[in-house]
């Protein structure tokens, strides 16, 4: 037996982990990595905090529907906010678990506040705990593969170039984190004549202020929240909005507000695009358009990861990866936070986190790769016998499973109060689309909320 000394045990224990990415996901990895010992070094390719809510008036150089990538596979443009977004969410079940989402005097006090709030409280989060001296910000990954030695210990090079000089640097990490969001490339379907049609087409992606649209007649495609945000917004401006959505059984809020507005109209699913600027409806129905504008979604990609083909994108689904965050042959070295959706994403994130990071201090151990792998298929079998497509693998929508993650790493259940207020903005939204954010009724849920240890332990 070989002894090993408290001081190299430690020393065991700390990793040198490259985080890619500052937003969500990726500032509280760094935060918790570096709270169970670990040494972080966060690459993020904009020039400040947020990720997705580092807002990107500017879009030019994007290509209109996201596919200018450049020779690495990257975007030109990350963020996929518009102008007037505003979260769907009430600010009181967004934060993360120590460090509540508090309005602040001079700010956007507003419980549904606009999308620059949500990222001052990402940078007042990342300048309280200390993590912004972890970032190398205007550095892109370029290449993340694994070294090519026969050890024991799997390391991983991580070539990244800085975006105002231009070099290169190539490092070794003991663990990468990928934490680049799922918001940034879009998601198109495939519509018979969309290559040839001569018209204007834009993914949600480059969307921003509703002026460009002006007098047109648009059919916006995709009856997700930022499909009817969007339709309600362009309806001021526009001439004609058609909403194509895959299902006519539309909620009672968005039908209050079609009948409300003359030039906002509901159609199916497209049949195909014709030369002359007619969009063909799957009813045979049809209307002459100025715009297309995709709100179809957006896909998981990561083209800096040479993985040998251990972990693929199949029709959105990240596969495999143990309970959303762990690749069975590749773990715990690699690591994925913030791939699931329709969940509360900062606890969610927050979790992970510290999972991670106390797998890779050695404090937890992980399943061994035969069950890990034997977890996932299980999943995936569950997935398909419930008839959920591939490409909503990743698509939670249930807070039971939330609270078994948190079982993992001993972190606390989602308070009863946040599940509710979730619900209740939920159900008003699609009661009442364009006035939820203002108008809600779940007072005593909030006055609980106020009231707990939350919002009453406030050590930051």
């Amino acid at each position: 037996m070989v002894s090993v000394t408290s001081s190299e045990a430690s020393r065991n224990r700390s990793k040198k982990v490259c985080v890619i990415g500052a937003g969500p996901s990726g500032l509280v990895s760094a935060r918790e990595l570096r709270k169970e010992g670990h040494k972080v070094v966060v690459m993020e390719q904009n020039n400040d905090v947020g990720g997705q809510w580092l807002y990107q008036p500017n879009v030019e150089e994007e290509d209109p529907l996201g596919s200018s990538v450049t020779m690495n596979g990257a975007l030109k443009v990350h963020s996929s906010i518009y102008s007037s977004l505003r979260l769907t969410s009430p600010r009181e079940i967004m934060g993360y678990s120590d460090f509540p989402f508090l309005a602040k005097k001079g700010r956007d006090m507003r419980r549904f506040p606009g999308h620059k709030e949500l990222w001052l409280y990402l940078k007042d989060f990342s300048e309280t705990f200390g993590v912004r001296e972890m970032i190398r910000f205007n550095v892109r990954v370029e290449f993340v593969g694994e070294e090519d030695k026969n050890e024991d210990v799997r390391r991983w090079i991580v070539r990244s170039r800085e975006k105002l000089s231009g070099k290169i640097t190539e490092e070794i990490f003991d663990a990468v984190v990928v934490a680049t969001g799922h918001y940034s490339h879009p998601r198109l379907p495939s519509i018979k004549g969309m290559d040839s049609w001569k018209r204007k087409q834009v993914h949600s992606h480059v969307y921003r202020v509703p002026d460009p649209f002006r007098d047109e007649v648009v059919v916006v495609v995709g009856n997700s929240m930022s499909g009817q945000d969007i339709s309600i917004e362009l309806v001021e401006v526009a001439k004609e909005v058609h909403l194509s959505s895959k299902s006519l059984d539309i909620t009672s809020g968005l039908s209050k507000v079609i009948s409300k507005h003359s030039n906002l109209h509901l159609q199916p699913q497209i049949e195909c695009l014709k030369d002359d600027g007619r969009v063909i409806f799957v009813d045979g129905s049809w209307v002459v358009a100025d715009t297309i504008l995709y709100c179809t979604g957006y896909s998981y990609k990561f083209p800096f990861l040479e993985s040998k083909g251990r972990v693929k994108v199949d029709d959105d689904r990240v596969c495999p990866l143990f309970e959303h965050t762990f690749p069975p042959s590749l773990s715990p070295s690699l690591s994925f936070v913030g791939i699931p959706r329709k969940l509360i994403g900062f606890p969610f994130f927050e979790a992970q986190a510290k999972w991670i990071a106390q797998v890779l201090s050695g404090k937890l151990s992980l399943p061994s790769s035969d069950q890990m792998l034997q977890s996932v298929a299980d999943f995936y079998r569950s997935r398909d016998l419930a008839g959920v497509p591939k490409h909503n693998t990743h698509d939670i929508a249930d807070f039971t499973y939330c609270d078994k993650y948190a079982d993992y790493v001993g972190f606390p259940h989602l308070e009863e109060w946040r599940k509710l207020l979730c619900l209740s903005a939920l159900n008003n939204s699609q009661e009442n689309l364009e006035t939820y954010r203002d108008s809600w009724d779940d007072h005593e849920l909030l006055q609980e909320a106020m009231q707990s240890s939350h919002f009453t332990n406030l050590n930051c």
